[in-house]
C-alpha cells in the first residue's frame, strides 16, 4: 500500500476527490471480461465500495483500476468481494425468526401434509440463514422427517462464498447467535470448528444463481431473500420481485431483511406481518363470465268445452275483477257493472238500464260523456289520465279512465266498455316521489356542491400522498443505504477484529519475551548496561540499581557519560568509542569505582559492540565486581 506523503509527493487526488467519470467503463469491463452484471446495482452504494477498494490500492481512477486488473488478475477476487458483502449470521433479527418458527413454518407443514417442503435461501452467502431455516424445518418435524420431507435451495452469485457454506465449518464467535441446545443439536466440534450435522447438511442444495438474470426456482413454500434486494435499484428490484413472485407456491411465504419492504409491489406480496418483513404471495385469479340457459314451459291441459260455463265464467271474471268496470249498450245505457264499481263509483243496480247522461257519475266526471262519443265515433280507446274524483270533503282519488269501443264482426258499434283504475297509491307515490325527486335535487346540488370541494380537497391530498410515496421511497432507499453501510461497517469490524486479535496475541507474546528478557537479567550476577548508537541508556538492570543505587526508569534514556554515579564512566569513553567504530570487537577494563553506600571497590568491565545483520546497533556492558573489592559489598573477607 502506497504511503500517503508518496501519493501527496506524485500530485494525485486527496481521499474523496478521485475521479469516477470511468466507473460505466469499469462496470463494461467486469461483465465482459468475468461476466458479472452490476448495472442493477444502487450506483451510490456500488461507487462507494468501488472507491474504498481503489484507495486501498492507492489508484486515484477506475480507468486506472481497469489498468491494474489486467496486469493482477488475482485483484479480482479482492474486488468482487469488496462489492458482494457476506455480512450474514445465524438467527438474524430473532424476533422475526421467532415468529417464523411459531406461526408461519406450522402452517407451511399443516398445509404440505405428506408433500416436500422446497424452501429457496436468495442470497445466502456463507450459509448461516440457510442452515437456520434448516434448524427450525428440523425442530418442527423432527431430523428424520426433515431429511425425507425438506429440500432447501441456497443460492449465491459469490462462489468463494458458496464454497465456504457448503464447507458447513463455523468458528465458536460465528455461532454466538444459536443457543447452546441447538449447537449441542445441530454441530459436531472437530477441533476449535463446529461443523453442521452431515444428515441435515444432506436436504440443503447450494449452487450459484443470478436473482436478475437466471430462472428462478418453482414451487417454493418459504423463500428468504434477506438484505439482498436493497443493494439493487428501484427497476432491479421490481424485476427480482417479479420474479420471486412467479418462484413462489400459491400459499409461499415471503421472508425478507428489516431494511426492505414492499410498499410499491402490493399487488404482488401482502404483508403478514409487516413489522417483521413477512409477506404472502397475492394470486391473481381472471374469473370467466358463465351463461346459465333455463327453459320453462308450462301447459294447461284443461279445456272448457261448455259455452254456458264459460259464459257464467267470463260473467264471474268480470264481477271479480279488481278494476271498476262498466258496460253500455250501443244506445248508451248502462248494462253492466261489476262490484269494484259499485263500490268505487257508488253506482248500484237501480242504475242498470238508466242512461250514462243521466247518472251522478256523469255529473262527477264531466268529461266522461264527451270520451264516450268520441270512442263510439273514432272506432279506438279513449283515455283520461289520473283524474281526480273527490269522495268526500276529506277524500280524493285519482282513476285512469279508459273508454272502449265494442264492435261487432263488421265493425258496428255494439256497446262500450269502461273501465277505472284505481292510481290513487301510484299518484301519491308519484307526488311523493316529485317531492323526493326536488329534495334529491337539492340535496344533490348541495352534494356536487360537496363533491367539488372533496374532489378539491382529493386532489389536494392524492398531491400529499404522492408527496409521501416519494419520500418513503426515498427514506426507504437511505435505510437501505445505511444498512448496507452498516453490513460494510459490520464486515469491515470483523477483520479488525481478526486483525487486534493477532495484535493482542503478537503482544502477549512479546510481553512473554520481555518477561522472560527481564527474569534473565535479574537472575546474572553482573549488572548489565545495554547503550543505543547515541550513547543513551536502553537497558538498566537490577544488579545495576544493587551497585549504583539509580533505578531503571531513572537510567533509561540518560546520556551513559552524563550519568552521576560511583562508576568513573570518563576512564571508558575511549575503549567504548572503540568498540562503537569497530576496531576492537571486545575489551575488557578493571576500574575503581564506589558503589550506592560510598564503599570503594574495584570493577571489572566487559565491553561488547551490539550488532544485527552485521550492522552496530550499541554497546553491552556487563560490570561484576573484582574479588579486591567484594568485602565493600558483601562484608569484610574470611581470615581462613
Amino acid at each position: 500500500m502506497t504511503d500517503e506523503t508518496e501519493l501527496e509527493s506524485e500530485s494525485e487526488p486527496a481521499e474523496g476527490q478521485e475521479d469516477v467519470s470511468g466507473l460505466d467503463n469499469l462496470l463494461q469491463y467486469l461483465n465482459e471480461s468475468r461476466g458479472f452484471d452490476f448495472a442493477g446495482y444502487k450506483r451510490t452504494g456500488l461507487e462507494r465500495r468501488l472507491l474504498k477498494r481503489l484507495r486501498s490500492l492507492g489508484l486515484s481512477s477506475f480507468d486506472g483500476y481497469i489498468d491494474y486488473l489486467e496486469v493482477h488478475p488475482d485483484e479480482f477476487n479482492n474486488l468482487f468481494n469488496s462489492i458482494l458483502i457476506n455480512a450474514t449470521s445465524f438467527f438474524r433479527d430473532p424476533a422475526a425468526w421467532e415468529l417464523l418458527a411459531q406461526q408461519v413454518v406450522p402452517q407451511i407443514i399443516e398445509a404440505k401434509n405428506a408433500s416436500t417442503i422446497r424452501v429457496w435461501s436468495a442470497g445466502c452467502a456463507t450459509g448461516q440463514e440457510a442452515y437456520s431455516i434448516a434448524i427450525v424445518l428440523a425442530q418442527a418435524l423432527g431430523l428424520d422427517a426433515f431429511s425425507r420431507k425438506v429440500k432447501i435451495y441456497a443460492t449465491d452469485i459469490d462462489d468463494d462464498a458458496l464454497a465456504q457454506a457448503r464447507q458447513a465449518t463455523y468458528t465458536l464467535k460465528e455461532l454466538s447467535g444459536v443457543p447452546p441446545e441447538l449447537v449441542s443439536t445441530y454441530f459436531e466440534q472437530v477441533g476449535t470448528k463446529y461443523v453442521f450435522l452431515k444428515e441435515a447438511r444432506r436436504s440443503v442444495i447450494f449452487g450459484r444463481h443470478n436473482l436478475f438474470h437466471d430462472a428462478p426456482i418453482s414451487r417454493i413454500d418459504l423463500l428468504l431473500c434477506r438484505n439482498t434486494l436493497m443493494y439493487f435499484n428501484a427497476d432491479t428490484q421490481a424485476r427480482i420481485l417479479s420474479s420471486i413472485h412467479f418462484a413462489l407456491g400459491e400459499s409461499g411465504v415471503l421472508f425478507l431483511g428489516k431494511a426492505e419492504m414492499l410498499l410499491t409491489h402490493s399487488t404482488l406480496f401482502a404483508p403478514l406481518d409487516l413489522k417483521r418483513r413477512l409477506f404472502t404471495k397475492v394470486t391473481h385469479t381472471y374469473p370467466r363470465g358463465r351463461i346459465v340457459l333455463s327453459t320453462t314451459s308450462k301447459r294447461t291441459d284443461d279445456v272448457v268445452n261448455n259455452l254456458g260455463d264459460a259464459a257464467r265464467l267470463r260473467e264471474a271474471v268480470f264481477e271479480a275483477s279488481p278494476i271498476a268496470q262498466i258496460g253500455l249498450n250501443a244506445r248508451g245505457a248502462i248494462t253492466l257493472v261489476n262490484e269494484q264499481a259499485r263500490k268505487v263509483l257508488g253506482l248500484n243496480h237501480a242504475d242498470l238500464g238508466r242512461s250514462l247522461a243521466e247518472t251522478e257519475l256523469a255529473r262527477r266526471i264531466d268529461t266522461l260523456r264527451n270520451l264516450v262519443d268520441q270512442a263510439s265515433l273514432d272506432r279506438r280507446p279513449a283515455r283520461i289520465a289520473a283524474f281526480e274524483l273527490s269522495r268526500s270533503a276529506d277524500e280524493s282519488m285519482f282513476l285512469d279512465v279508459v273508454v272502449s269501443p265494442l264492435l261487432d264482426e263488421q265493425g258496428s258499434l255494439r256497446g262500450t266498455h269502461i273501465s277505472f283504475v284505481n292510481v290513487t297509491s301510484a299518484r301519491r307515490m308519484q307526488q311523493e316521489l316529485q317531492q323526493a325527486t326536488q329534495d334529491l335535487e337539492g340535496a344533490y346540488e348541495e352534494l356536487q356542491a360537496t363533491s367539488e370541494e372533496l374532489e378539491t380537497t382529493n386532489e389536494e391530498l392524492q398531491s400529499t400522498v404522492e408527496e409521501l410515496e416519494t419520500t418513503n421511497e426515498e427514506l426507504q432507499s437511505t435505510n437501505e443505504e445505511l444498512e448496507t453501510t452498516n453490513e460494510e461497517l459490520q464486515s469491515t469490524n470483523e477483520e479488525l477484529q481478526g486483525m487486534n486479535e493477532t495484535l493482542r496475541t503478537r503482544t502477549n507474546d512479546l510481553g512473554r519475551v520481555n518477561l522472560h528478557f527481564e527474569s534473565i537479567l535479574a537472575s546474572l550476577r553482573s549488572a548489565v548496561i545495554v547503550l543505543d548508537l547515541e550513547l543513551h541508556v536502553q537497558v538498566w538492570s537490577t544488579r545495576a540499581t544493587d551497585l549504583w543505587g539509580l533505578r531503571s526508569e531513572e537510567a533509561q534514556g540518560k546520556h551513559f557519560f552524563g550519568l552521576d554515579i560511583g562508576l568513573p564512566v570518563e576512564q571508558l569513553r575511549s575503549q567504548i568509542r572503540a568498540c562503537m567504530s569497530g576496531e576492537i570487537e571486545y575489551q575488557e577494563a578493571l576500574i575503581a569505582a564506589t558503589n550506592r553506600r560510598g564503599k570503594a571497590m574495584h570493577c571489572s568491565i566487559q565491553i561488547t559492540r551490539l550488532t544485527q545483520s552485521g550492522q552496530p546497533q550499541g554497546i553491552i556492558l556487563l560490570i561484576d565486581q573484582d574479588e579486591r573489592g567484594r568485602e565493600d559489598h558483601h562484608g569484610a573477607p574470611s581470615k581462613a
